[in-house]
């Protein structure tokens, strides 16, 4: 009967669903980085990149294409740091940066986006795809906290060594 409490421990589920976000994160921005070296996607990010008070000037710089590029290359280099932090954990802190920073970006387009919010049926929706981003913006604080955890430990044990 032990045998199932030690498969379903607490820091087991833990781990299993951090594994699960870390996997499923560093593959959906693989996915969407690949995806914006495509013409439908470079059109298709257009709107949002060029209302934004941050962006709205690239346009005039880059091509539409280019600027998808740039941001794919962006994407899947966060995907890569973040799967190399599984065995190097000082990667944890750019990936947790780079996270919070990609996310925070993209969730300003809520408000930044001409026609983003719509009444329907009375209740105010947008376009879900950005939703899921809040989740994405959670876990790179998370990944952010275990680097400076992780920092700090190491400093400690530094200290305490040197006694």
């Amino acid at each position: 009967m032990n045998i199932g409490k030690n498969l379903f421990s607490g820091n087991k589920i833990y781990k299993i669903g951090y594994d699960i976000t870390q996997f499923g994160t560093a593959t959906i921005l693989l996915w969407i980085g690949i995806f914006k070296f495509t013409p439908t996607e470079a059109a298709s990010i257009k709107p949002l990149i060029e209302y934004h008070p941050f962006t709205f000037w690239v346009y005039d710089v880059f091509s539409k294409q280019t600027v998808s590029n740039f941001i794919g290359i962006i994407e899947i280099s966060l995907a890569i740091i973040l799967l190399l932090s599984i065995k190097f954990h000082f990667l944890k802190r750019y990936a947790g940066l780079g996270i919070i920073f990609t996310f925070l970006i993209t969730l300003s387009f809520l408000f930044f986006t001409p026609g983003m919010w719509r009444i329907k049926d009375g209740i105010p929706i947008t376009d879900y795809f950005i939703l899921k981003d809040l989740a994405y913006l959670g876990f790179g604080f998370i990944l952010l906290s275990q680097a400076m955890t992780s920092d700090k430990k190491e400093k400690d044990t530094k200290i305490l060594s040197s006694y």
